[in-house]
């Protein structure tokens, strides 16, 4: 039976936080991700038609997008509201964005000062870099007259906008003290400093020997906002910096390449949230290229899938699995181990299955201790083990959802600092099952202790999201010095559609790999320091895509040259790997980066 609050038009997770009391929420990783404690309001993520001017009367901000889009804040007491607002169609709550920490030019095809790199410069395109922010008085940002390359700057965390009269008003003064006076905006990780350099960086004194790919481009920059101190920017952020960016690529009438070097994994990694959908939307509006990459994921241990026993459409009989433990193999019940590590003050699990498909789902604790779910019961649930009190949510589909999902959030009992240490063990029993596919997520292993993983891992569909929208140009990473495979960029899907024996185009993730692991890019204090990660390799691939649209747009070649189209070129263009037989891949998509062969000449 589902809890009186639970809606239809909300997503599962956001039905169990409004179930939640608050003071559990505060213990838990996502629970309490777009609630405001001192304005007690919840910011959330609609989907509507029409005109949602009513709920202004009801104290409620409306904040207006693209595409039928929204941020709504909402006092606590008016959630209910949303659900019987006609207008509104689909509800998510916000979550949190983690940053997903040799030459690398010449392994893309496109080494410095060659004739390729002498035509092709990213001269009339925007790089947009959405992201921790940027060392504005860096060298790398600036033109050979000394003013900067950043038409705008918007700061999420200051709340202020910068245009490139103020930041050159500001390069002017001749002193970094100064120049933060009249624009404060720094970066603090350096991680934007670094994606923009490889993106777009001219190489500073280096010259060409430490450039970025589209080095005469201009940039557009977002430093994406945090709403906590110390916090992890949420997908609002992202959405609102997306909407800004195509608004104001559409007033400078210039073409954008944006780079997104961020993601998490929660979600049915399918391409059907809103965060996603939204994605596909706003790549639809006027003419950009959104690059994104896959993600640290695939070597973390936080993904596991496979297939129970399929039944057919008959039912099994019920049986209490906690005493076929024993006998999980022989008795067709798939098990599978999590081991949680010390000293975890909270750690989801997310189990996604067709809803089709009918589970008993038990769960049993490192001492032995147990409960059991069917998967046709829907709404909360709470059970009490090894001193952790676990939070079930029982999913249904949704409007824009066939998929089941089945949430557990561990989270402290009472009296208790850290959830229960040891092996926990997951048994699957199907009871009537049509296909019988599954995928276990843990959360990005960005939060989580080393320690902390599945005891076997799949390693196949470990992207993360937004990286799994349809139409972006998903990046992965590769080692160019060794030609191979970067084992934690993530992979593609586990459960692919084929069409005469082949992966078919909309499932293909990545779309390509480009290098990715100790890449020379500009820190904060104006020198270049080696990072790794798909963080650092998808701005090689932004920067590949405003080259192409230099060469359509602004040259004349092709005036139709972004989107979809600048996707079909760099897959037909990437060169093979060592170690990967055939193309595409779930590893490394339609090959390396090779930006030479992805021109239409």
């Amino acid at each position: 039976m589902c809890d009186e609050m639970d809606s239809q038009k909300n997503e599962n997770l956001l039905n169990l936080a409004l179930n939640t009391p608050a003071i559990q929420r505060e213990q838990s990783l996502e629970l309490n991700v777009g609630y405001d404690i001192e304005e007690k309001t919840w910011e959330v993520i609609v989907k509507y038609h029409g005109s949602l001017q009513e709920l202004a009367e009801r104290r409620i901000v409306v904040e207006e997008l693209i595409a039928g889009y929204a941020i709504l804040t909402v006092p606590e007491s008016e959630m209910s509201v949303l659900a019987m607002t006609e207008q509104i169609e689909y509800v998510e709550k916000p979550k949190r964005l983690f940053f997903t920490d040799l030459d690398g030019n010449t392994a893309s095809c496109f080494a410095p000062g060659s004739m390729l790199s002498r035509q092709l410069t990213g001269r009339g395109v925007l790089v947009a870099v959405i992201d921790s922010g940027i060392t504005y008085w860096n060298e790398d940002f600036r033109k050979s007259d000394g003013t900067t390359r950043i038409r705008y700057l918007w700061d999420q965390v200051l709340g202020q906008e910068y245009d490139e009269t103020q930041i050159n008003a500001a390069l002017a003064t001749g002193s970094r003290q100064q120049a933060l006076e009249l624009v404060p905006s720094i970066d603090t990780t350096g991680h934007g400093t670094a994606v923009a350099g490889i993106a777009a960086g001219n190489g500073g004194a280096g010259g060409l020997a430490n450039a970025g790919v589209a080095r005469e481009s201009d940039l557009l920059v977002v430093r994406l906002g945090t709403p906590r101190t110390e916090s992890f920017p949420r997908t609002t952020e992202l959405m609102r910096a997306l909407t800004y960016t195509v608004n104001k690529s559409i007033e400078l009438q210039m073409p954008v390449a944006i780079n997104l070097s961020f993601g998490n994994t929660y979600g049915a990694h399918n391409g059907t949230s809103l965060l996603e959908r939204f994605l596909d939307n706003i790549s639809e509006i006027g003419r950009n290229v959104i690059c994104v990459g896959s993600g640290n994921e695939g070597a973390s241990g936080g993904h596991v899938g496979g297939s129970v026993a399929v039944t057919g459409r008959g039912e099994n009989t019920l049986t209490n699995i906690v005493d076929r433990i024993d006998n999980a193999v022989t008795d067709n019940v798939t098990r599978i181990e999590l081991i949680i590590g010390n000293y975890e003050t909270g750690i989801n699990v997310q189990l996604w299955k067709e809803y089709t498909d009918r589970y008993l789902v038990t769960m049993v604790s490192p001492s032995g201790e147990a409960f059991t779910v069917d998967t046709d019961r829907p709404g909360k649930q709470i059970y009490q083990l090894d001193q952790t009190r676990i939070l079930l949510y029982n999913g249904e589909p949704a409007p824009y959802l066939t998929s089941q999902e089945i949430y557990f959030d561990l989270l402290p009992e009472e009296g208790n600092r850290y959830v229960g240490a040891g092996v926990w063990t997951f048994l699957l029993q199907p009871v009537r099952t049509i296909t019988g596919n599954y995928t276990f997520y843990l959360p990005s292993g960005t939060v989580r202790s080393a320690s902390t993983r599945f005891v076997r891992t799949t390693p196949d569909v470990t992207l993360t999201i937004p990286s799994t929208a349809s139409k972006v140009v998903t990046v992965g990473a590769y080692d160019p010095v060794y030609d191979a495979y970067a084992d934690f960029s993530g992979r593609g899907y586990l459960y692919q559609e084929q069409v005469n024996s082949r992966t078919s185009d909309s499932f293909v993730k990545p779309d390509l790999v480009a290098p990715g692991i100790n890449i020379l890019a500009p820190d904060r204090e104006g020198g270049y320091t080696p990072v790794t990660g798909t963080s650092f390799a998808t701005p090689f691939v932004t920067g590949a895509a405003a080259l192409l649209m230099q060469w359509g747009i602004v040259d004349g070649n092709d005036p139709y040259l972004y989107g979809e189209k600048v996707k079909a070129y760099l897959r037909r263009g990437a060169k093979p790997i060592r170690g990967e037989n055939s193309y595409p891949n779930a590893r490394v998509g339609y090959g390396a980066l090779c930006v030479a062969d992805s021109l239409p000449i």
